[in-house]
C-alpha cells in the first residue's frame, strides 16, 4: 500500500496525457540554468525558385499575403504579430531555417552575449533585432524581438455546434463555405536530426524548452529517446504541447510545419477546396495522440509538407513529459491509415530515404545499425 501511495505521488500522468513517465536515470526533458526562455516560434524561412506559384498554394491554404516583392514573399495569418513564413526566390527550394521570439530584446542581446554571435536589425520590413545561431544538426536558428506587429485580420469563427445535449443552435442550419482554411499562426515545425540527442540537449539549454513527450524506438527504450515534442517554458501561462518536434532519422532535414485554423469544420472545407485544385493531400483528416490535435497534411509544389491543425493540447510548465513508443500506429487516435508519403516510404521517397541511410551509416552520427532497424520497425507498426 505504502508503495502504491508513492508511486502515486511521483507520477504526473495518471489521467493526464501520457500513460508512462520516465524511469529512473532517463532524460529529465528540461535544463537546469538555460540561457534564455523563449516564448515562441516567430516564423519559418524557405528559398523557392516560383514565388507566384508558392503564393497561389498558400492562398488556396489559408495564408494572407503580408510582403510581396519580385524577390520575397511573406505570407502572415489572422493573428497580430510577425509573418508566419519568410520565402525566398532561389535557384532550388531549401528550408532556411525557423525563427523563435525571445521575451524581449534584452533577452536576445544576453544570448548574443553568452554564444559570442553579433546582434544585428533585422530588415525594415520586420523591424527589430536578431542573433543568428545554428542547431548541432546545421539548422540555422534566429532568435528575434522589437518586430513591427501586424495588426490582427479578420477570422474564421468557429461553428456553433450542437452537443449532446446541449443545444446552442435553434432555428439555423449549418453550412459552412467551402473555402481556404483561413489560417491563424504558426504552430510548429518538425526536423530531423542524424545527431539528436545533442541537438534537444541544444534546444533545452539555449532556449528554455521543456520536453512534453518523449518517444522511443521499438523495443530500444534503453537506447534513449528518439523523437521528442518541446515546448516553450511560459510559467504558468500555458504554451502549445509542441512548438519543436525533433526526430532522430538518417538525414538533417525539415519534416513539417503546422498552422492552427479555428475548428475541425475549417480544417474539413479548407481541405476540399485544395482537394478540388489538385493540390496533394499527404495524411488525413485525423487526430493525434501526442498533442491530441486534429490535423489534415498536404504537399505544396515544392515538395514541402504542410500541417492544417486546430483543438492541439496546451501545458503549463508543471506538466512532465510522458514516454510512449514511437509507432506508425501510434501516430494518430482516428483517422486513415498512416500514408506512405507522410512516413516517405512512397516511391517518390524511398529512393533518396535509401541515399540517406546509406550516407548516415557511413558517417559519425547517432544513426547507427540498430537505430536504423529501429526507424524501420516504426514505419511497419
Amino acid at each position: 500500500m505504502t508503495a502504491h501511495l508513492r508511486k502515486t505521488a511521483h507520477d504526473p500522468h495518471d489521467n493526464v496525457h501520457s500513460e508512462h513517465g520516465p524511469r529512473r536515470g532517463e532524460h529529465s526533458g528540461r535544463a537546469k540554468n538555460p540561457v534564455i526562455k523563449v516564448a515562441d516560434l516567430a516564423w519559418l524561412e524557405f528559398e523557392k525558385p516560383d514565388l507566384a506559384r508558392a503564393e497561389a498554394f498558400a492562398r488556396a491554404f489559408g495564408f494572407q499575403t503580408a510582403l510581396r516583392t519580385p524577390d520575397e514573399l511573406h505570407l502572415r495569418g489572422t493573428d497580430a504579430g510577425a509573418p508566419c513564413v519568410l520565402a525566398r526566390r532561389s535557384a532550388r527550394s531549401r528550408f532556411g531555417g525557423l525563427a523563435l521570439r525571445a521575451a524581449d530584446e534584452v533577452d536576445v542581446l544576453r544570448l548574443a552575449d553568452k554564444t559570442g554571435f553579433s546582434v544585428r536589425p533585422l530588415p525594415e520590413a520586420l523591424g527589430g533585432l536578431a542573433v543568428d545561431l545554428v542547431d548541432p544538426s546545421g539548422t540555422r536558428v534566429r532568435v528575434v524581438a522589437g518586430m513591427h506587429e501586424l495588426a490582427e485580420l479578420p477570422t474564421q469563427p468557429p461553428l456553433v455546434v450542437n452537443a449532446g445535449r446541449e443545444h446552442r443552435r435553434a432555428n439555423a442550419m449549418q453550412r459552412p463555405a467551402r473555402v481556404p482554411a483561413r489560417v491563424q499562426r504558426l504552430g510548429h515545425v518538425v526536423l530531423q536530426s542524424t545527431t539528436y540527442h545533442r541537438t534537444l540537449d541544444w534546444y533545452l539549454e539555449t532556449f528554455g524548452m521543456i520536453v512534453s513527450d518523449f518517444q522511443f524506438f521499438p523495443g530500444q527504450r534503453d537506447r534513449g529517446p528518439a523523437m521528442s515534442f518541446i515546448r516553450c517554458d511560459r510559467g504558468t501561462t500555458p504554451a502549445d504541447h509542441h512548438t519543436v518536434a525533433l526526430a532522430l532519422g538518417p538525414a538533417d532535414r525539415y519534416v513539417h510545419s503546422a498552422y492552427q485554423v479555428s475548428d475541425l469544420d475549417a480544417l474539413a472545407a479548407g481541405g476540399e477546396y485544395l482537394r478540388d485544385r489538385g493540390y496533394l493531400r499527404s495524411w488525413g483528416i485525423g487526430r493525434h495522440i501526442q498533442g491530441s490535435q486534429l490535423f489534415d497534411y498536404w504537399r505544396d509544389p515544392d515538395g514541402f509538407l504542410v500541417e492544417h491543425f486546430t483543438d492541439g493540447d496546451m501545458f503549463d510548465n508543471t506538466v512532465e513529459p510522458g514516454w510512449a513508443p514511437f509507432t506508425a500506429s501510434g501516430l494518430s487516435q482516428w483517422g486513415p491509415p498512416v500514408s506512405k508519403d507522410f512516413l516517405g516510404t512512397d516511391l517518390r521517397s524511398a529512393r533518396h530515404e535509401l541515399r540517406s541511410m546509406i550516407a548516415a551509416l557511413r558517417a559519425d552520427n547517432e544513426f547507427d545499425l540498430r537505430r536504423l532497424i529501429g526507424l524501420l520497425k516504426v514505419a511497419a507498426s
